[in-house]
């Protein structure tokens, strides 16, 4: 069965003439009042650009940040709306709030082909509480439903789950339906050998996806300081890195289950170690000699070798989470020589979202442009490799 069984997409609904609630995630990060990365805005114009073409008016509406009730000084969607209206190249009207009379003004002297951005969702607690009145006000603003904000679906907020539960009419956006295509192939029937890399700070935040990996793939590389805790729980010393002493038994259990179901796990067998993250330069040493009072805080060379090669031979790779400390150049080298073993890779490459998908664009946007499918959503994405059902897709299934 197909993720997307039972679920319309935009080119399948009645559009045309008709107001359209476009959920998009335009949670992008922002340097003050200026915005640091548009890559989310980009990915949802093929959807509104459909929707203008097909002479719809388009409702778009989104959350940023954690807002505190009421409107939260650099939590606004203007800086958004103007980004976006210079990417169109039309005017985007942005009434003062995503509710009430000044939203309904604005958006009913909507006439086809016009574009409006309602103000942040979160603005009102009522967003993240699923307020099935808070969704009623949202649902008089439009006919027709379409969800294209993947990084939102799993939450059951009120705009992704009891919104549209109100409309007959409602379904995915291309975004969406692009997500959930390719990661539903890592769920059917993967083409082998598959192999996921995974990254990041805690073996906590992994564990569900861990479990549900060594059902599906050939191999697991850990890297990032997740893989402290394994080596550690393995007997090494080390020393300041960051690890997690109570989950030793866990990871000992983990790679007990993984040779059990003949899953092979690729540990770092060098990093690169210094002081302090601050340090203007790290050490590569072996695993087990770390000097003290040092810290892991990336993969070595040998290590990025090895994960490579293993890259370099499958078929199917699912990657998330980051090798080291990659935002400080001493410490990139790892996570930017796993991101071009990405790109080499002549298999269905597939990047998780977040700090992964960040680290892809911060290697090179040649990079990012030869990977198969960089995912918008991290928790979502994890999710749904972990075979979850996800509240914002399940509700646009007929």
């Amino acid at each position: 069965m197909s993720l997307l069984d039972g679920i319309k997409t935009i080119a399948e609904l009645p559009i045309e003439n008709k107001r359209v609630f476009l959920r998009v995630d335009f949670n992008v990060p922002m340097d003050g009042d200026k915005i640091a990365d548009d890559s989310r805005i980009r990915e949802a114009l093929p959807t509104i650009r459909h929707a203008i073409e097909r002479d719809a008016r388009v409702v778009l509406a989104s959350h940023m940040g954690r807002p505190k009730p009421g409107k939260t000084d650099g939590l606004s969607l203007m800086a958004c709306g103007e980004r976006l209206a210079e990417l169109l190249g039309i005017e985007v009207h942005m009434p003062e709030d995503c509710i009430g009379s000044t939203a309904r003004k604005v958006i009913f002297d909507l006439r086809d082909r016009q574009v409006c951005l309602l103000e942040n969702l979160r603005f009102h607690p009522e967003e993240e509480a699923n307020d099935e009145a808070f969704a009623r006000e949202l649902a008089e603003l439009a006919d027709i439903y379409v969800d294209d904000a993947f990084g939102a679906v799993h939450r059951a907020h009120a705009s992704v789950y009891a919104l549209p539960k109100l409309f007959r009419d409602r379904g995915c956006g291309l975004l969406l339906e692009k997500e959930i295509n390719a990661l539903g192939k890592l769920l059917s029937g993967p083409d082998r050998p598959y192999v996921a890399v995974l990254g990041g700070a805690k073996v906590t935040d992994k564990l569900a996806v861990i479990e549900a990996l060594l059902d599906r793939v050939d191999a697991l590389v850990i890297g990032g300081a997740m893989a402290n805790t394994f080596l550690a729980a393995k007997g090494a010393n080390m020393q300041r890195s960051l690890v997690e002493p109570d989950k030793f038994a866990l990871a000992r259990t983990i790679l007990e289950k993984a040779a059990e179901k003949k899953v092979e796990i690729a540990l770092p067998t060098d990093l690169v170690v210094a002081a302090s993250t601050s340090a203007e330069r790290g050490e590569v040493v072996s695993v087990g000699a770390m000097p003290e009072n040092t810290m892991a805080l990336d993969i070595g060379p040998k290590s990025v070798a090895d994960f490579a090669a293993r890259i370099g031979r499958a078929k199917t790779i699912f990657w998330n989470g980051p090798m080291g400390l990659f935002e400080k150049a001493p410490f990139a080298a790892g996570t930017f020589g796993i991101a071009q073993a990405m790109a080499n890779s002549s298999g269905f490459t597939v990047i998780g979202g977040g700090d992964s998908a960040a680290a892809v664009h911060a290697a090179g946007g040649d990079i990012a442009a030869k990977i198969k499918h960089i995912s918008t959503g991290g928790g979502a994405s994890l999710e749904l490799i972990e075979g979850k059902k996800l509240p914002g897709i399940e509700v646009l299934r007929q």
